[in-house]
């Protein structure tokens, strides 16, 4: 395994896969969603921190996402799956094409 000398935040990763950042956040808040090693917690502050990705994360995370939207049923089954906000699932089924 090779060392980690960085990671991207989830913004950064929501910006260069043009993603909504809060579903991303979503998904990775269950860290089985992804492989062991591949989110990184950053504490900024006593009670703060952000969530960062390693390569292998953003890669894996890219994938996932690909692969959730071969269709529109296949994406709202992925979202109904791995977002736990039902709020943050409805706007994003809302601005999904059809």
């Amino acid at each position: 395994m090779a060392t980690i000398t960085y990671v991207r935040t989830i913004k950064f990763v929501a910006e260069v896969l043009e993603e909504d950042p809060e579903l991303l956040q979503a998904i990775v808040s269950n860290d089985d969603n992804l492989s062991y090693g591949s989110i990184i917690t950053v504490y900024t502050g006593d009670d703060e921190s952000i969530t960062a990705l390693t390569d292998d994360g953003m890669e894996e995370l890219e994938q996932m996402l690909s692969h959730a939207r071969r269709s529109p049923e296949e994406w709202h089954d992925f979202l109904d799956s791995f977002v736990d906000d039902k709020k943050l699932v409805a706007r994003i089924k809302a601005n999904s094409p059809r």
